[in-house]
């Protein structure tokens, strides 16, 4: 174990200030500070707070998980970030802090894909990634089946929403319901009181003619809005039950449907299920029964791992740090767009090594502020 890559990872894509560290597959240390409260009373994430939110907590956080993890600064072979998808101006924050922290520890620097780190982190949980994977990403931002037979290097998307992401809808649908900000996790426990069946929502893209792999979920968002709607213009009582379970079950039945179609398709056994969707209890089980009769091998974190986190940008670095991938240059920005193809940004300058970048001082890169870098070293860590 001593001789796996031991790297901090930081996550500032959204409204989650995250900072993992592991040591090759093994987590030892998962600190968020949320900034999800600041955001409630506007009923979604707001950029430029969460962006504040990001600069103040960066620093306590870094260091909570330094100290969680029982290691130096100094100890760490690399440091990744999330360089996109994301809010441009939260994805900044961290690559910023991931810099400054990176060139005055002489450390190497790894700019890594989102999407890429929610399928990576299934590896602190399950062991290494089984070659090729299929994954089922479903976040707030994000609907994408994607197929990968290199994490580091090989992601192969298969489909994605075409209009609102699954969670996106699960957040309008709350607060329809008037049940606040964020909808997932709300949803999903009012979901288990009621009728799954009482209510014949739409499922979108199913037809034999539409897109196999694809995802939409603005039909339905606005056929239960208006079902609500009509309720409350007849002034009857809406069921807020049955609604938030018929809901519910008409987006993990597209979702769990997909995704096995997708398997089947391309000979694939095992499915990883990630981001902030997947922790949905429903989603689970509904998934875990259509696996086991396809005989396809199921893989899903545990909640905690499914939200945006540090852990799971600190797994995909560890791994392309084991496996010899390019660092990425000290002009690496953030890309609020980056395709999932793209897993990290490596840089032009930088071997495929397993060894730590040179240190600042020694850097063939001219810096006009040096002597700062150089302050930093001695005051900043121990």
């Amino acid at each position: 174990m001593a001789d796996e890559p031991l790297v901090l990872g930081i996550e500032t894509s959204c409204d989650e200030t995250g900072v993992g560290i592991v040591r090759g597959t093994t987590l030892l240390a998962d600190a968020i500070a949320s900034s999800v409260d600041e955001h409630a009373r506007f009923g979604g994430v707001v950029p430029e707070v969460a962006s504040r939110a990001h600069l103040e907590a960066m620093v306590p956080t870094i260091e909570r998980a330094l100290k969680e993890a029982g290691v130096s600064a100094r100890d760490l072979d690399g440091i990744s970030v999330t360089a996109g998808p994301g809010l441009a101006g939260a994805l900044l924050v961290g690559v910023s802090a991931a810099k400054a922290y990176a060139y005055a520890l002489g450390k190497p620097l790894y700019g890594v894909n989102h999407l890429a780190s929610h399928i990576c982190v299934d590896q602190l949980e399950h062991g290494p990634l089984p070659e090729p994977t299929m994954a089922l990403l479903v976040s707030g931002g994000h609907s994408s089946l994607l197929l990968s037979s290199d994490i580091t290097s090989d992601v192969r998307p298969m489909g994605a929403t075409i209009d609102d992401a699954a969670g996106e809808a699960f957040d309008k649908i709350a607060r329809v319901l008037d049940l606040g900000f964020p909808g997932g996790p709300v949803i999903d426990r009012y979901a288990k009181e009621g009728d799954p069946g009482a209510i014949a929502f739409p499922r979108g893209l199913t037809g034999p003619r539409d897109a196999a792999y694809d995802f939409s979920f603005s039909g339905l968002k606005t056929s239960v809005a208006r079902w609500i709607e009509a309720k409350r213009a007849a002034g009857e009582d809406v069921p807020v039950r049955d609604v938030a379970a018929s809901f519910q079950e008409a987006v993990v039945d597209v979702l769990t449907r997909k995704a096995v179609r997708a398997c089947r398709d391309e000979g694939v056994d095992h499915l990883m299920i990630g981001g902030g969707v997947a922790a949905n209890s429903r989603l689970r089980v509904l998934a875990q029964e259509r696996c086991e009769a396809a005989g396809i091998r199921l893989r899903v974190p545990r909640p905690k791992l499914c939200t945006d986190n540090g852990a799971m940008v600190a797994a995909l670095g560890a791994e392309m740090v084991a496996r010899g991938r390019a660092a990425s240059d000290w002009d690496l920005s953030a890309d609020s767009s980056l395709p999932v193809t793209d897993t990290h940004v490596p840089g032009s300058s930088h071997a495929h090594s397993h060894s730590p970048s040179p240190s600042p001082a020694s850097s063939s890169h001219s810096h006009s502020h040096d002597h700062v870098h150089e302050v930093s070293k001695d005051n900043l860590y121990s």
